[in-house]
């Protein structure tokens, strides 16, 4: 009734949000509750979306055997597992975290169970409703690692990464199971109404792709993780296009299983990278500063890979002493992230005040 495995899906995107929110030292506590309320929110969403589809689940090959429609449990012993689970799970949000985590997780319940289960029978557009659904647990995350519940920009690189990761991802599965989809009375983008050959549902698919490349030079700007991070992200997205394109080209259900496989290996990646290289949100950034001009080699300009850590007394220091050794003109350009990627960063006249304390910045 919970779909166990995608409620744990879920809390790994809570938790990754959180990580992402929070300061130099975590509150283990508060995130195991953050993980813990996320859970029941969403296995109470599931229960419900269940509850309304057991129908037209008993027609599709890929649910009939869930409790529901195969008669192993029924509709009043599901609502109140749903219930149950809402208010504990809301409940635990609303001791352990702060008004907007719990919002947040109350608001995911009735907009999944509510407006998505309803519009997937009515109209394609469920698809991008559903990814809001998908794209909110993360924000519960970083709500919930700050005591004051804000949402400042950078909360939203992971979760405008869940809401387009979600489209390639579930657009594979929807060509793959679009008969299972039309037999249900389902109005996926896969119905041949609205696509017989499957070159908009791969489409979709390869918009999203593209539009995941640059969240890691977004997180950089941001102040959201350091400069590696951009560099991994782009090598990560690669084969997703890859894959999203080939399925373009071709539309057959190998490509679409190819692209629904990459997906999933894509995301936990993603949030895995994203955490390694994260900048505690303790430390003071200036998105401007982070969006300094780039070398004049390089074929970009204005790229944002500069990180918080840019700004510190051991820059400082560094910068002195390669004055020194390498003289006033070499030393007026930083090293790159990797020695095969030679991107001198141009020094900021800002760096010294940062170094020194957050001193007033000349303009």
């Amino acid at each position: 009734l919970s779909k166990f495995r995608l409620s744990a899906f879920v809390v790994s995107t809570a938790a990754a949000g959180f990580v992402l929110g929070s300061p130099t030292s975590m509150d283990a506590g508060k995130l195991a509750a953050t993980c813990a309320g996320t859970m029941l929110c969403s296995a109470s969403a599931n229960a419900l979306n269940q509850v309304v589809e057991r129908a037209p689940d008993g027609t599709m090959r890929r649910t009939a055997g869930r409790p529901l429609p195969s008669g192993r449990c029924g509709a009043g012993v599901a609502m109140a597992f749903a219930g149950a689970c809402a208010v504990s799970g809301v409940g635990v949000l609303a001791i352990a975290t702060n008004e907007t985590t719990t919002a947040l997780g109350a608001g995911n319940i009735a907009l999944y169970a509510g407006a998505y289960t309803a519009l997937k029978r009515v109209h394609f557009l469920n698809t991008w409703v559903g990814a809001v659904v998908g794209a909110i647990p993360p924000l519960m995350g970083w709500a919930a690692a700050n005591e004051l519940g804000t949402l400042d920009p950078g909360a939203f690189v992971l979760a405008s990464a869940l809401y387009l990761w979600q489209m390639p991802h579930f657009m594979a599965l929807a060509y793959m199971g679009k008969d299972d989809y039309v037999n249900g009375g389902y109005r996926m983008l896969s119905h041949p109404m609205f696509d017989k050959t499957g070159r908009r549902v791969a489409g979709v698919a390869v918009r999203n792709s593209l539009a995941l490349l640059p969240l890691g030079v977004l997180a950089c700007a941001m102040g959201v993780t350091t400069s590696p991070f951009a560099y991994e992200t782009l090598a990560l997205g690669a084969p997703l296009v890859a894959a999203a394109a080939a399925f373009y080209a071709a539309p057959s259900f190998p490509a679409a299983r190819r692209m629904f496989f990459g997906s999933l290996l894509y995301l936990p990646a993603f949030q895995a990278l994203a955490c390694l290289h994260r900048v505690p949100r303790d430390h003071t950034v200036d998105a401007y500063e982070s969006l300094r001009q780039a070398s004049a080699n390089f074929p970009w300009h204005c790229v944002p890979f500069a990180a918080a850590y840019d700004w510190s007394p051991e820059r400082e220091r560094l910068k002195q002493f390669r004055s020194r050794a390498l003289g006033p003109a070499l030393s007026e350009t930083s090293v790159a992230p990797f020695p095969f990627l030679p991107l001198p960063i141009p020094s900021c006249p800002h760096d010294r005040a940062y170094a020194q304390g957050g001193e007033s910045r000349a303009s």
